[in-house]
């Protein structure tokens, strides 16, 4: 409809959500490679971030810079309905919040748990809140997509969160870099379809 088509994803939004799993996957790869010792599979991306780390402030501004990245989509990607795009919002300052609360390489740090787990529900739970009922609305925020979305997401986050409070677990590692990744790019795939797809309606 004609008020729904004013509601455009911009440009920034698109290329914000196109660096952010690349700057995700990229600093808890070179973080980890640069901390002789520390293991992928077993120990989390949090842990680089830790005040024993040698490598905290590298990956610490990682994980700044991907909450600074998760504002600018909050704010421009305005095709999402408002309460997604506030999903997005508060998941990026939960990323700030587990950056300014570290998590200790023993023991644990209950404000970073917090921060952390709301980020990971929360991403999980926003393409739900995203969804748009318009037959006019891009496919990705329709109400079949995001549920499957929303589905694939939070029984991905649920795996992790078990495993990471299981301590005979020695995947953790793994997992949290599967649903970091997944999250990430879902996140993508949303705003570079909707954007797309708005773009190529303009120029026909």
């Amino acid at each position: 409809m004609k008020g729904f088509e004013l509601k455009k994803t911009s440009k920034i939004a698109f290329y914000a959500a196109i660096i952010g799993p690349i700057q995700s996957a990229l600093g808890w790869i070179i973080a980890g490679a640069l901390w002789p010792g520390y293991d992928q599979a077993k120990q989390t991306i949090s842990e680089l971030a830790s005040p024993e780390s040698p490598v905290k402030e590298l990956m610490s501004s990682f994980f700044i810079f991907g909450g600074f990245l998760g504002l600018i989509v909050a704010i421009y990607a305005r095709t999402l309905a408002m309460p997604g795009r506030v999903a997005i919002f508060v998941s990026s300052l939960c990323t700030f919040g587990l950056t300014i609360f570290p998590t200790p390489l023993i023991g644990y740090s209950t404000m970073h748990r917090v921060f952390a787990i709301s980020s990971f529900a929360i991403s999980a739970g926003w393409p739900l809140l995203a969804m748009r009922l318009s037959k006019d609305a891009p496919f990705a925020i329709r109400p079949f997509a995001t549920t499957i979305g929303t589905a694939i997401q939070a029984g991905l986050a649920l795996w992790f969160l078990s495993t990471w409070t299981d301590p005979s677990a020695t995947n953790v590692g793994i997992w949290e870099r599967v649903v970091t990744v997944s999250q990430a790019c879902y996140v993508t795939w949303v705003v570079v379809s909707i954007y797309l797809s708005q773009r190529n309606s303009a120029n026909s």
